[in-house]
Parts: structure tokens; sequence; C-alpha cells
């Protein structure tokens, strides 16, 4: 049989692998021992510009994603890096990480493009991806990446569940995410954080897409921090920012994003094949 993936975990000192696992189109790797700091997971023997699955910790939820390169370097988080992280998540003596290629019908269907449970803070090549000019302290509780990761609870801020894309009282914060590939997209949800009276919120923003189009956005304070739908219409998108965000005249200086989630379909049919 030939092998096209290979799971493997090592520490980023010496490379060596401690665990790993290999297979055709579907690879699980479980194993019993505690990660270190400076452990890397290490997919290899991807094939850039498919679609896989990615379940990279029991707790985390699987992921469609798009990849663009053949390996995936995926470092642990540790200390401040894993508290937007349930405290389970990579956590104790047994693990499993796991990937396969993804099924056509999990693939060419309407569905959230943008949900990313493992999405890091560099660009490594897996995407959907965010991104942002800022982010409150540089801390993970305020990382971009929070506002794909699948959470919408509501109600406090910072350590998880409360995990948010924080703006540091910028004027011009911008977030942006990526697809990777050209996307339609004809909807789009907007969570703002609702901690208040700590939180304030915004009454606009602006989405430019890759297109070239914008598309004002008029939100609202919500005590529940239910979504904010918006119906649209943008194709052969391959990315799209949040920006021109304007706050409420409250006395709080900390509006927040929770998550927002893009609904469609993939823009080219013949990706998948």
């Amino acid at each position: 049989m030939e092998v096209a993936l290979k799971i493997s975990i090592y520490n980023d000192w010496d490379h060596i692998p401690k665990y790993a696992e290999e297979g055709a189109e579907e690879v699980t790797l479980s194993f019993d021992g505690e990660y270190r700091k400076g452990d890397v997971i290490h997919i290899s023997d991807l094939e850039p510009d498919r679609f896989y699955v990615f379940k990279l910790d029991a707790v985390l939820a699987p992921s469609v994603v798009y990849v663009t390169k053949d390996e995936l370097l995926y470092p642990v988080p540790f200390y401040e890096k894993r508290e937007n992280l349930n405290p389970l998540t990579f956590f104790g003596n047994r693990h499993v990480v796991s990937i396969r290629r993804a099924e056509s019908y999990e693939v060419m269907t309407y569905r959230n493009l943008s949900e990313n449970s493992f999405d890091p803070h560099d660009d490594i090549g897996v995407y959907p991806h965010a991104s942002a000019n800022i982010e409150t302290r540089g801390e993970s509780v305020f990382a971009a990446a929070n506002a794909i990761n699948g959470n919408i609870a509501h109600g406090s801020h910072g350590e998880w569940p409360y995990e948010s894309w924080g703006i540091n009282c910028r004027a011009d914060a911008e977030f942006r995410l990526d697809f990777g590939r050209p996307v339609n997209i004809r909807e789009i949800w907007i969570y703002e954080r609702c901690d208040f009276p700590h939180d304030n919120w915004w009454t606009e923003g602006t989405l430019s897409f890759s297109t070239g189009e914008r598309k004002i956005l008029h939100l609202e304070k919500r005590e529940d921090g239910s979504a904010q739908k918006y119906m649209l219409s943008e194709d052969n998108v391959t990315w799209l920012t949040l920006g021109e965000l304007i706050k409420a005249q409250d006395p709080s200086p900390f509006p927040a994003l929770t998550q927002i989630k893009v609904f469609g379909t993939e823009a080219n049919y013949e990706i998948f094949k």
C-alpha cells in the first residue's frame, strides 16, 4: 500500500518522532504520554490544493480545511498560548490526532466556510485562516482566530469559553479572513461580544472583499449575544476583511467580536476532482 499521509509528534529541539502513524487516505494516531513544551504535531505527505478533515485533539471539533502545502507543522500550545482553549485540550496522558481526505458531500454543499477549530496565529497554508492588524496585548484570548473557532459563548471575556477578537481600543482595527481559494458567499453572521457593562458594541462595520466589492453592515447592541445576519451575493471571493468599525457612544472602550460565520459554496466545482 502506498503511504500518502503521516502523523508524527516530535519536540522542536531534536525533531526525533516520539509517536507516529501513517496511512493512505485516513490516519489516526493514538498514544499514551503527556505533551511537553516544544512538541509539534507534524502532518506530512498532504496533497496541496485538497480538502481534508483535521481533528488535532479529542476535545477539538473536526474541521473541513483546504490545504495549499504538503505538510502541517502545529506547535502544541502551552501556558498563555492555550488560555483560549478548553483546559482539557492537549491535556492529560492519552491523546488522539486524526486526519482524512474530505468527502465530496462535506465540501460541495452549502456550509459554513469560515470555521476552523485549530487555526494557528501564523498562516501555515491551511484555510480558513483568520488574522488582524491588532490583537489586544498579543494575548491568545483576544486572537483573531477565536472568531472562527465555532464557539459563541457570551457573557464574559478572557479565558475560554469567553475568548474573542479584541482590538485594544484601536479605531483602525481590521479583521481578515482568508479562504485559500475562491468561494461564493451568500450569508454572514456576526456575533458581537456582550459582556455588558464592561463591553461596548459596534453600530457599523464594512465588509471588503477580494473582488473589490464592499458592504456596509448596520449593527446593534444585543444583550443575548445572538447573531446579526446579513444576506449577500459575492462570488469568487478569496478573502474578506471586516473594518471601518464604529463603536457606540457608550463609556466602555471595549467592543469585541465573538464569532463570524460565512455561509456559501465553493466557487470552483472542479476543485474536488
